[in-house]
């Protein structure tokens, strides 16, 4: 693999690798392109508040915690392009609107936005330069917040994993899903801290193979035991008593604990339940929309068919499926719920799961 270090001097992330950073001086945003990995690892430079929400639609950057970190350093490039704005508040509402409507399933990504909006009015009335560097501080600190949320995570999820075992996790809820340190991975990390002796089973997560470019990735840089297999294949090793338990993200937790992630996570906790595994989420309580009663009011975001017709081998893509074919591709499923054994954020833990023990967390 090809690789080209991660050009802040100082990351936020305390990795070796970042999923967002704001360089020293506050007028670029860089961004790890995810979409190259494990084959290139490269990062892109931007300077406008656009390109980081194009950056965002076309998964760039993705991951909720990590979608929020990036959309709130694009409001500080937001900043530096209003300066001569005679409309401060309205220029940065704009920019906010249009990073909100790049992914509107990660409830994440709208509330850094909102966070930084609230930032923009209290300093709106000083001068250009104050305007920026205010928010660049508030943005940094989001960040910071962010991966001291996983690492909080990361050990109040580990006090539950065996002691030795084998633990299935489906997307990337990673360093590179999050500000960094991880969600579901942070557990697996802290578990691993604890003096656990943690195998990983790794899902490929169709269609865009996130569990097999990022979190094998992540997992095989960090000297983890992890295996990758393809989606299907979940059930059979369950059926052989090889999983001790499920790890996973969410995007989105609505106020009952129904949970959307990427899609194939409700079926690995309807295989979790049939053969007695364990299912637990990790996600911080940004990704809770008390706004949503429950999962069927969380929107599911709709990718386009070529992502499931003409994969990405590492330049190219690859044609798979017939021209003509008719193609549903939706990014996130909804896990309901009763088929979670424990929701972890960095508050706490949410057992049983449910509306009350929910708003008594929060």
């Amino acid at each position: 693999m090809s690789a080209s270090p991660l050009p802040h001097p100082e990351p936020i992330s305390g990795a070796s690798y970042s999923a967002a950073e704001l360089m020293p001086g506050d007028a670029q945003v860089v961004l790890l392109d995810q979409r190259r990995l494990p084959a290139v690892e490269v990062y892109e430079s931007l300077a406008a508040s656009a390109d980081v929400a194009r950056a965002i639609r076309v998964m760039v950057v993705r991951g909720a915690p990590a979608i929020g970190v990036a959309a709130a350093y694009a409001m500080v490039l937001a900043a530096g392009e209003a300066r001569g704005a005679s409309d401060f508040m309205g220029a940065m509402r704009s920019s906010g609107a249009q990073l909100m409507a790049a992914r509107p399933t990660a409830v994440n990504l709208a509330h850094a936005v909102t966070a930084m909006l609230g930032a923009a009015e209290r300093v709106a009335g000083r001068d250009a330069l104050d305007r920026v560097s205010e928010l660049a501080s508030a943005a940094r600190d989001y960040h910071r917040a962010d991966v001291e949320a996983c690492r909080r995570i990361g050990a109040i999820g580990a006090l539950r994993m065996p002691d030795e075992g084998v633990i299935v996790t489906h997307c990337n809820a990673g360093a590179l899903a999050t500000g960094g340190f991880g969600t579901a991975l942070g557990v697996i990390r802290a578990a691993r801290a604890a003096g656990k002796r943690i195998r990983v089973v790794a899902c490929e997560t169709r269609p865009l193979l996130q569990g097999a470019r990022l979190t094998a990735w992540e997992l095989v840089k960090d000297g983890f035991d992890v295996t990758l297999i393809t989606d299907s294949m979940v059930a059979q090793l369950m059926r052989r008593g090889g999983i001790d338990g499920c790890v996973v993200g969410a995007d989105r937790i609505a106020r009952n604990g129904d949970v959307a992630n990427k899609i194939g996570t409700y079926g690995l906790a309807c295989l979790a339940r049939a053969h007695g595994v364990a299912f637990d989420v990790a996600a911080p309580t940004s990704t809770i929309d008390f706004a949503c009663a429950d999962g069927e009011g969380i929107p599911i975001e709709e990718r386009g068919a070529a992502e499931v017709t003409h994969p990405s081998v590492g330049e190219a893509r690859i044609a798979i499926a017939p021209d003509g074919v008719r193609v549903m591709n939706p990014s996130f499923d909804v896990t309901p719920a009763g088929l979670i054994r424990a929701i972890y954020t960095e508050m706490g833990e949410v057992v049983p799961v449910g509306p009350e023990a929910i708003a008594r967390l929060v």
